[in-house]
């Protein structure tokens, strides 16, 4: 039987386990990326592992999410990032070079590598062929630091293309399709690779921007095969040396299949509050607009801006509209600048933002109460915007053009032939905003700048023989990183700062978490299926662990999540029944006995409700190495045991 395209990579870089699906394999990492929001914590992390360089090919830090600087903490945490990569050898992307998906997709991605970054968008890379994955900051930092990345072996679900895009119809439509044949849910535990006739059709950035959604899918990460499309585009990047062809085996094996007709897809949009709310744009024309927002990691390729500058040239946004650009890259925003685009989008009324993820986190732009958005992002969450009651959809480029001239939510292929885009058989390259690290002989005498913002790592503990607390908080399914900690302005300076942000920990959900865990001093937390989807963020891990939660106890978790309480030491347990969910409420007062005999046995507990006099079973679906890090206390006090020995 041959191989899928991820099977070969990760055969390639298979360092232990077997290839079992389900079964977990450590990997070698070629490439690791950070950006500001989570980097800061995660170079707080290796500095405290104490390897003094990195071990990696290439690792690369951005800033593109804490730019709006109303105080001193984000400048803070950048002099921070800047001082340590240039000591522990990290290239340093500065403030106004571009989002880390967009930089990384042009300047470093390479096919058949491996990539994992602190960011859940990391599988952009996946549309170059790159196993590119989201990963907490602490497995970043491990990496880094030339240990390997663990995952459970995925399987693979094939996406097959056939025929060619229409019109107005873009790659943001294909993934929609994706998102609504197999939900939020549907990729939990898989690759999603594409595959067929028309994956010869679509370049790479629209591949690209399929692969970078391919997260909302809970995925471990979407590919792309490396071909002749790919060999084009790093040409055109003067990086034709890094290309490899890379095809899946022609006998390889799939555990699901599920087929997209590109010829017959129209424009769709993902309606709130969730990715996968996927409708026909023809059904929800009429909607009056107030706010469009194109750009961010998934649609601020040079493509996508071309195609919204040839649809806005000429016109004038509809009254009542705000309309904001983000380019991706400074690559982009150079080439607009020089194509003439970028004055079509200017002299139709546009407002050209940083090259930066801005709204897409929250960080500046939020809709007014009740406004409608229309957005080129990947997620629409419910208060994501910053926003609490805005009514957030996500859109193609092409869409959210047409509906920013019209004022209402309209469909592109309404307004006649579309013009083609042409890309260059060049792009202008040009790194300087690129500062490479020390020499490791320089690097020795580098002083690192820390502000007062920054504080270290919270303590961890062991885990205990007995876990006897309250159920400090009860939610519903699909809750997201970000109800658990939020972005946005208010919230993400004080990224580098656990005791501070963890008085942010979902207050969106409930107001008095915070306060209630500082009063009861340890709990646990009672969640529903798909616990943790969205961000890689730590901090949604961190921030509980400050607070005192030692265990949560959900019906399903989010990948990454998962692994993210295991590196804080917070034990993930699942319902056997799902029943016994109905059972347990905020207050309740449970007991978990003999937790570390119980884990080596098997995983398998027994949860006494001393409040209703029941008792219900659950279940610690951990490898041997998350059992090992959870009696340790977490993946830092684990690693430096580790490196202790050797």
């Amino acid at each position: 039987m041959g191989y899928t395209l991820a099977q070969k990579i990760i055969k390639a870089h298979l360092l232990s386990g077997e290839m079992i699906p389900g079964s977990e394999v450590g990997l070698k990492i070629d490439q690791t990326l950070t950006q500001d929001a989570t980097g800061s914590m995660a170079y707080l992390e290796f500095e405290a592992i104490g390897i003094p360089r990195v071990k990696t090919e290439k690792s690369v830090a951005y800033i593109d999410h804490n730019t709006l600087q109303s105080g001193f903490e984000n400048a803070d945490d950048h002099a921070y990032m800047q001082s340590i990569t240039k000591k522990i050898g990290v290239d340093f992307s500065r403030p106004g070079n571009g989002i880390c998906h967009q930089v990384h997709l042009e300047r470093y991605g390479v096919p058949g590598k491996t990539l994992i970054g602190s960011d859940s968008h990391t599988p952009t890379c996946g549309g170059i062929g790159m196993l590119a994955i989201g990963a907490g900051g602490l497995d970043v930092a491990v990496a880094m630091g030339g240990g390997a990345y663990y995952i459970p072996m995925p399987g693979t679900i094939k996406v097959e293309l056939t025929g060619r895009l229409q019109g107005y119809v873009s790659a943001k439509d294909v993934i929609l399709e994706v998102l609504r044949q197999l939900s939020v849910k549907g990729g939990v535990g898989y690759v999603v690779e594409y595959a067929g006739e028309g994956v010869s059709t679509l370049s790479v950035p629209e591949r690209a921007t399929i692969t970078n959604m391919g997260a909302e899918l809970g995925a471990t990460t979407s590919i792309f095969p490396a071909d002749e499309v790919t060999r084009d585009f790093l040409r055109a990047q003067g990086r034709e040396s890094d290309f490899t062809p890379l095809q899946p085996d022609s006998d390889a094996q799939y555990d699901k299949v599920i087929t997209v007709d590109l010829s017959a897809l129209r424009p769709l949009a993902a309606c709130p509050h969730s990715p996968d709310n996927v409708k026909p744009v023809s059904e929800l024309c009429g909607i009056k607009v107030d706010q469009v927002c194109i750009g961010s990691c998934t649609n601020s390729s040079l493509r996508d801006l071309l195609r919204v500058a040839g649809m806005l040239k000429g016109q004038t946004v509809a009254e009542g509209v705000s309309l904001t650009i983000s380019p991706g890259s400074k690559q982009v925003f150079a080439m607009m600048a020089d194509c003439g685009a970028l004055g079509d989008l200017i002299a139709a009324g546009a407002r050209v933002l940083e090259c930066t993820c801005g709204p897409c986190i929250g960080m500046g732009q939020s809709p007014r109460s009740a406004g409608v958005s229309l957005r080129t992002f990947n997620r629409n969450f419910k208060g994501r915007s910053g926003t609490a009651d805005a009514q957030v959809y996500l859109v193609s480029p092409e869409t959210a053009a047409a509906s920013a001239l019209t004022g209402y939510i309209t469909d592109p292929t309404t307004l006649g032939q579309a013009a083609e885009v042409v890309m260059p058989e060049r792009f202008t390259i040009s790194d300087n905003l690129i500062v490479h690290p020390a020499g490791a002989d320089e690097a020795q005498a580098l002083e690192i700048r820390r502000g007062p913002n920054i504080k270290p790592y919270p303590q961890t503990a062991p885990l205990a023989e007995d876990i006897r607390c309250e159920v400090t908080l009860k939610v519903e399914d699909n809750i997201t990183t970000d109800h658990i900690m939020p972005a946005g302005a208010k919230v993400l300076p004080y990224r580098s700062n656990v005791p501070k942000i963890s008085e942010f920990c979902f207050v969106a959900v409930d107001p008095d978490f915070p306060a209630r865990c500082k009063e009861k001093g340890q709990g646990i937390i009672v969640g529903g299926h798909n616990y943790g989807q969205g961000s890689s963020r730590e901090h949604a891990a961190l921030a509980p662990l400050y607070l005192g939660v030692k265990a949560v106890i959900a019906k399903s978790f989010a990948r990454i999540h998962k692994a993210n309480l295991v590196n804080a030491g917070i034990l993930p347990l699942e319902f056997v029944s799902e029943a016994d969910y109905d059972g347990v409420e905020l207050g309740h007062a449970l007991s978990i006995c003999g937790v570390p005999a119980g884990l080596k046995a098997g995983g398998d507990l027994t949860v006494t409700d001393s409040t209703t006099g029941r008792s219900f079973a659950v279940r610690a679906e951990l490898s041997g190495r998350q059992i090992d890090i959870l009696l340790a206390g977490g993946l830092l006090p684990y690693t430096k045991k580790i490196s202790e020995r050797q």
